[in-house]
């Protein structure tokens, strides 16, 4: 005689059945990977980058960086730190972000808001009491400051249950900071031209000696030069204290390349050496002769450096 199976009962209240998770809800906030902007940008996209992905508006970064800048001159730290680790948007990324419409979602945590107005609070604050009074913060006092400002922060999201991306945000401006305030003794930005630069010279005289960027993507593009003009080695020197350099050569040229970067990346013809003798491709009388067409030197700062052919 055979039994019958034991009849299923429901689980109990508020354990899971077995088997996989439900999805998420289609209208669930996607946040977009922080990086720096193509698009909302007016020196690197620093500012522009981090309203996109805490959806607070640019200006007010802008504003905090100026302020820092003025009162005590960390923000010459903070935006170089926050440039380099953050990497640029693709090329087809803003035109994808701008076609595709956003899925609603619920209102963001008001905390990381609050937390950087607090900040500048207290970086209005100190400013006064070191114009006003004899007790000067110096960098180190604002960027303890404004850690302690972060941290009051962390631990009212804590507290109110904020979002995974409401904590996130503060951990990475806490984490800014950290790092500002290790390099606060760092020789100051040297002197230049602030914002991104391109230069095409059409022949050899317009070429400069020397080109200096102080805050700023600087682009040296040398690919319409007649080589075959030229008497001798052509020297460019190359003079960066914050922000990308990108060298563009001939590709029949010769070349004797010499790269010194303090905090950043050097790539040369693909090569991460930073020094040598780089000869050109094609049939051209100067191409591989040993006799440099070109004799270029990179001093950079802060920021990636990278030597090509065009």
């Amino acid at each position: 005689m055979t039994s019958a199976p034991p009849p299923a009962y429901p689980p109990p209240a508020g354990e899971l059945p077995p088997g996989p998770f439900p999805p998420p809800p289609p209208g669930a906030d996607q946040r977009p990977p922080l990086h720096r902007s193509r698009t909302n940008k007016v020196i690197g996209g620093v500012a522009g980058g981090l309203a996109e992905y805490t959806g607070i508006d640019a200006l007010l970064w802008r504003v905090g960086f100026v302020a820092v800048t003025l009162a005590w001159g960390v923000g010459l730290i903070i935006y170089p730190l926050l440039w380099l680790l953050m990497p640029p948007a693709a090329a087809g990324q803003a035109a994808q972000v701008t076609q595709t419409p956003r899925a609603p979602h619920g209102p963001r945590s008001p905390v990381p808001g609050i937390t950087l107005a607090a900040l500048l609070i207290v970086m209005g604050i100190g400013a006064l009491v070191s114009r006003f009074t004899d007790w000067d913060l110096g960098a180190r006092g604002f960027l303890g400051s404004a850690l302690v400002v972060v941290g009051i922060g962390l631990v009212i999201a804590a507290v109110t249950g904020a979002g995974r991306g409401a904590r996130s945000v503060l951990v990475v401006l806490g984490g800014v900071l950290s790092l500002a305030a290790m390099v606060s003794t760092t020789d100051p930005v040297p002197e230049g031209s602030v914002g991104d630069r391109t230069y095409r010279p059409m022949t050899a005289d317009a070429v400069q000696d020397r080109y200096d960027s102080g805050v700023g993507d600087l682009t040296l593009d040398l690919t319409r030069l007649d080589l075959s003009d030229l008497d001798g080695p052509l020297p460019v020197l190359v003079n960066s204290g914050i922000g990308d350099v990108a060298v563009i050569v001939p590709r029949s040229a010769d070349v004797r390349v010499s790269v010194d970067n303090g905090l950043g990346e050097a790539d040369v013809f693909g090569d991460s050496s930073d020094s040598g003798f780089y000869p050109g491709t094609g049939s051209a009388a100067w191409t591989d002769d040993d006799l440099a067409e070109f004799r270029l030197t990179v001093e950079s700062g802060i920021g990636d450096v990278k030597v090509s052919r065009g």
